[in-house]
């Protein structure tokens, strides 16, 4: 990567400006296909969210870098609300330089560097933030926890939602994770190669190292990106979680962050189970 391309690549996403409402416009016919034809998503609860309210929408991520549900969650904010209402959501920063055509695009349609700046910046510019916690290790998660919410025990964002006195609004999804099947996860083993001398593609710590089936591939080794198949997708935006205390000393309390952390992955598992339960009842029928 030259010194110009990293230039470019640390400087995108860490302006609110970047974001490009025609540009996301042009992309709904592409999306509403995807949504109606091609994963065929149903959708609740999106009632859920407090009129005129901006809020910090948590996520379980599935379904490898495609992150289908993601997409579909996003389609779904603007098709309600429109391309003009801003939504922000954090992509981590790793992200940003693996290609800077990529990183501009992600940047047009509303994404910022997962830093606690940009993230603050957001929500007091008015805009409601979308937020995967638990990254690459969520994304990969092999496919027998496929029905496990998995936030990789990261809690900056409930520091952010203290500090900023928002609520969470988890936003959780079933099927998405079967757009591909994550065998396992050898980054332990790579990374013990990288240790005694393998370097990095693009000198980037992938974090995970996932074996899966899926498409274009057959079998892939490694992060690579991938063609979700065309599985059923169904999300639900949950009811808001507003906590007791707000405010800086609550966002510095290690103890009562904790205790939020487990509330939020508790209600988004037991949201998940719940439907999981209804979609299966519903198929049965």
């Amino acid at each position: 990567m030259s010194k110009k391309q990293h230039f470019l690549n640390k400087k995108l996403g860490w302006s609110l400006d970047e974001r490009d409402p025609k540009f996301i416009e042009s992309l709904m016919p592409l999306f509403g296909f995807l949504y109606q034809y091609y994963f065929q998503v149903q959708t609740t609860g999106w009632d859920n969210i407090p009129p005129q309210q901006k809020v910090l929408f948590v996520g379980s991520h599935n379904g490898g870098l495609a992150a289908p549900d993601m997409v579909m969650m996003m389609y779904d904010w603007f098709r309600r609300f429109g391309v003009e209402k801003p939504i922000y959501g954090l992509m981590h920063p790793k992200a940003w330089q693996v290609s800077q055509p990529i990183a501009q695009l992600a940047a047009k349609a509303g994404a910022i560097i997962a830093h606690p700046r940009m993230a603050y910046t957001a929500l007091r510019s008015g805009a409601s933030v979308l937020v995967y916690p638990g990254g690459a290790e969520d994304v990969f998660r092999p496919n027998y926890l496929r029905n496990k919410i998995y936030l990789a025990g990261r809690q900056g964002f409930i520091k952010l939602a203290l500090r900023e006195n928002v609520p969470i609004v988890p936003v959780i999804s079933w099927g998405a994770h079967d757009t591909l099947i994550v065998l396992a996860d050898c980054y332990k083993i790579v990374h013990q190669l990288h240790e005694w001398g393998m370097p990095w593609l693009f000198g980037i710590d992938p974090e995970v190292f996932p074996i899966y089936l899926g498409l274009p591939w057959g079998l892939a080794i490694g992060p690579l990106p991938n063609i979700p198949l065309p599985v059923p997708i169904y999300t639900r935006v949950c009811p808001p979680i507003v906590f007791e205390r707000y405010g800086r000393e609550a966002a510095s309390d290690r103890y009562y962050i904790n205790e939020c952390y487990e509330l939020v992955v508790s209600q988004m598992q037991q949201e998940l189970d719940n439907l999981i339960k209804l979609t299966a009842n519903t198929n049965s029928l």
